[in-house]
């Protein structure tokens, strides 16, 4: 019997007992015989919630979160009595009421900032120094090289390396103890992509250590992101998932759920999605995010849309909607905490609520000017990023469903040299037959004059390897996009591409238009000349503006059979 119906039985019971008068059945009977059943039924709905039967528990676990008529002792009772399983699933319900989360442990006190820096850099220390990839133990001996007040002061800002798409920040906290933790928290990120430290975290008090920084630094977003970033490659390993749960993370989780910026809900959504076993059989490593559906939902997905950002872009500010110009430099990407609307998770989500929408990250630099991981350079290249995203996407389940591709500027070259690379690859089949069509925005498959300027400029700029593979007269650009023309004639499937036709503000002084309509053409399927600059071409400014239209008109017809009328 399903609670809905439990509910209508008691109620006609209580309805039904005894004499119909009011002077016989007086209102504390009723009160207290609906109270009793109500009672009954939270109870019932607990039980069910730890069975066996992997559908029972499902659904109880979804009335539990539905019902919002529990009193609070009725939450506080649920918070106490819940196992694992069902925590977890009540965090990645849509619309949760809080009051089912137990606060996370209290923790002892210390007596200032000064203890946590100590204890940041005792744990780093406590992770494996030797053996390690050469770009996770550069950044380790940067922090703690580095993290000291004096050091963080002279150098008024930081090097960002964790995944969040700057490439610097500038005076990232007036608060120079926050600056250190940043330091130290970015190296962690690195770390925690190594499932052997993540035991070291976790076994020499990380998870306790992260969670006192994270309510400590309540105002500060990018101390929080970093944290829960770490949990989310945490949480990749089953292992550790017992330990998450018992530190009181997932409530920290399921509040951060309900941000209002995009970019912290997502992460805090994809910590959860690795610990949820009971409903996702798929697993989301560094830089991977799912922007919907971000909750455990009743509605079947039928096909993946997969967006792929290009260079200095990122999972989120990509896909924004239009806001206003800002130049294509490091200020650029400035007050990143009031991005415009991520038109992915919301227009797209709502016009095709069965599709997953997936959008990943990677860091890209225009300049080598700046300090960097000294191993980074073969990390940057076209062919290292497409085989390191393809694993990762097929551990995300990529290929498992119809797939559409949507990518912007250098993301469509990485998007070609996927294809190409998976179409030799039989563990990779999945990717390339289930690939229904693509979407280049400004991608420059023939060269871009960003690449040009650069390289005359080098003497300013130093391009960088993603740059310098953007050259016009680069011979692996035209490899690439001949292997990719015969790749794409043999499959058959639609491609759609849209061209800028606006110059864009090279820092304060320059304008350039970053690609020509010709390098924009591919040479197969559409092209759309589009009257927008190259960071606005992949940023409809309304719903109803032509280049969302017929983004959303071109995923529906790929995936029209998947998705019907």
């Amino acid at each position: 019997m399903s609670f809905a119906a439990y509910c209508v039985f008691c109620c006609r019971r209580i309805g039904t007992s005894g004499p119909t008068t009011k002077s016989d059945l007086q209102w504390k009977d009723i009160s207290n015989k609906f109270t009793e059943d109500h009672e009954r039924a939270l109870w019932i709905l607990l039980k069910r919630s730890q069975s066996e039967d992997r559908i029972v528990r499902l659904q109880a676990v979804q009335q539990l979160a539905e019902n919002s008529h529990w009193h609070d002792y009725q939450y506080r009772t649920v918070a106490q009595a819940c196992d694992q399983r069902t925590v977890i699933g009540l965090a990645r319900s849509k619309d949760i009421d809080l009051r089912f989360f137990l606060p996370p442990p209290p923790l002892p006190k210390v007596k200032d900032d000064y203890a946590i820096e100590d204890e940041l850099r005792l744990l780093l220390v406590s992770l494996p120094q030797t053996d390690l990839e050469q770009c996770v133990q550069y950044f380790t001996s940067l922090a703690l090289r580095e993290s000291s007040q004096t050091l963080a002061a002279q150098r008024g800002g930081l090097w960002c390396f964790g995944g969040n798409g700057l490439p610097y920040c500038e005076t990232l906290s007036k608060v120079p103890s926050e600056t250190v933790e940043l330091f130290c928290l970015q190296a962690l990120v690195q770390h925690s992509k190594v499932s052997t430290h993540c035991d070291k975290i976790e076994a020499n008090g990380g998870l306790q250590l992260l969670q006192r920084i994270y309510q400590l630094r309540n105002d500060s977003a990018k101390i929080q992101r970093n944290i829960i970033h770490i949990i989310g490659n945490m949480a990749l390993d089953e292992r550790l998932h017992s330990s998450i749960v018992r530190a009181g993370w997932v409530s920290i989780l399921a509040e951060a759920m309900k941000s209002p910026h995009v970019i912290q809900s997502s992460h805090a959504s994809r910590a959860l999605a690795n610990l949820d076993r009971d409903t996702v059989q798929e697993k989301y490593p560094d830089g991977v995010y799912v922007l919907h559906p971000q909750y455990r939902s009743s509605q079947p997905i039928k096909a993946d849309v997969l967006f792929i950002h290009g260079l200095l872009g990122a999972a989120f500010k990509t896909w924004r909607q239009q806001d206003i110009n800002q130049p294509l430099d490091v200020k650029a990407f400035e007050g990143e905490e009031v991005y415009s609307e991520c038109w992915p998770k919301t227009w797209l989500a709502s016009d095709c609520p069965s599709l997953r929408i997936v959008s990943v990250e990677y860091d890209t630099h225009l300049s080598d000017w700046k300090t960097k991981c000294p191993t980074e350079d073969h990390r940057k290249s076209i062919a290292y990023r497409s085989n390191e995203l393809l694993n990762k996407l097929r551990a995300a389940g990529i290929g498992d469903r119809p797939l559409v591709w949507v990518s912007h500027s250098m993301g469509g070259l990485l998007v070609k040299k996927m294809l190409v690379d998976a179409s030799k690859n039989p563990e990779m089949d999945k990717i390339v037959n289930n690939t229904r069509g693509i979407i280049f925005y400004s991608v420059p498959h023939h060269g871009s004059q960003l690449a040009e300027y650069s390289m005359n400029a080098r003497y300013l700029l130093f391009p960088s390897v993603e740059v310098k593979e953007l050259s016009t007269d680069s011979p692996a650009l035209k490899e690439l996009n001949d292997d990719f023309l015969s790749f794409a004639k043999d499959k058959k499937f639609p491609v759609l591409s849209f061209a800028e036709t606006l110059p864009t503000h090279i820092g304060s002084m320059i304008k350039l238009h970053v690609v020509p309509v010709d390098s924009a053409n591919l040479g197969i399927g559409d092209l759309i000349p589009v009257e927008v600059n190259h960071l606005n071409i992949c940023k409809p400014k309304k719903k109803d503006t032509f280049l969302y239209q017929r983004t959303v008109k071109f995923i529906q017809d790929a995936l029209a059979r998947e998705l019907g009328s």
